[in-house]
């Protein structure tokens, strides 16, 4: 993308953002949301509140990146528990899950706050099946980079051009309650060793993509294309060697069998299921 090109898709994300006068926003610890943090302190200074929920489906080093960007950017920043896991309805982890999820996170906020809630959905997100999006659409979120026509990799440039690149790198990293698969019940202790095995993996074989799914049939270890093809039985004895020290997913059958398998977007996900 060109600096001129850039420029303009600043222009119109800055145009929706005084549209929408003082705004409050959930930053996740992601590329999109901590993008239009950024951009939205910059551009409304005050105007803007910044939200991060904790739960046990956010990994503690995205907790850790919000604030962190909060101190140095001087962002007003409230960290806030939006109750999802005391919702049943999330617990049972249904194909509809995200909408029971944003919908905690969506009314603990208008319990907080009056301001706009704005969340970092891009235009390239309407083309998934996002259950998330008609809780928003319920508690009137709006959403920026959508209504400035911004796809996930305009983000990228704009976060960029701001010179944050180490955001502009961030992988996708859906919450950890993704890694499990449909109908199988969303356990607080199984989602902390997810993010223990994920971070495991990520420091032994660095892979571009690692995703650590809680299948039916045991634990699936998802590793990128790139990685997966160069992975080899030594380094499968060594992970499988650090696994065995960790006290993993008691409470879920057949987790003694790991699998390493070829990284695919969503595959702990059955739509199909409820």
């Amino acid at each position: 993308m060109t600096n001129d090109s850039v420029l303009t898709d600043i222009g119109r994300l800055t145009a929706v953002l005084k549209d929408c006068g003082p705004v409050a926003i959930a930053v996740s610890g992601g590329v999109d949301s901590l993008t239009l943090a950024f951009v939205a302190h910059r551009e409304l200074g005050g105007e803007a509140q910044m939200f991060h929920a904790t739960s046990p489906a956010v990994p503690p080093s995205g907790t850790e990146r919000v604030r962190r960007y909060a101190e140095s950017e001087g962002w007003a920043l409230a960290v806030i528990d939006a109750g999802e896991f005391d919702d049943e309805r999330y617990m049972a982890n249904p194909a509809n899950r995200c909408f029971y999820c944003k919908s905690n996170l969506y009314d603990a906020l208008a319990r907080t706050t009056r301001r706009q809630l704005l969340s970092g959905t891009n235009l390239d997100d309407l083309g998934d099946w996002r259950p998330g999006l008609q809780a928003a659409a319920e508690h009137a979120v709006r959403h920026p980079f959508v209504e400035a026509r911004i796809t996930k990799d305009m983000v990228r440039a704009i976060a960029r051009r701001y010179g944050l690149d180490e955001v502009a790198e961030l992988p996708g990293s859906p919450c950890l309650s993704s890694r499990v698969e449909t109908g199988i019940r969303i356990i607080p202790e199984a989602l902390r060793s997810i993010d223990e095995i994920e971070r495991l993996v990520q420091r032994i074989l660095n892979p571009k993509t690692v995703r650590c799914r809680i299948r039916s049939q045991g634990l699936v270890v998802e590793l990128d294309e790139a990685c997966y093809a160069s992975f080899d039985g030594g380094q499968r004895t060594k992970v499988l060697e650090e696994l065995g020290h960790l006290s993993i997913l008691q409470k879920y059958p057949s987790t003694h069998a790991v699998e390493f398998v070829p990284y695919v977007r969503g595959s702990a996900f059955l739509r199909n299921e409820t």
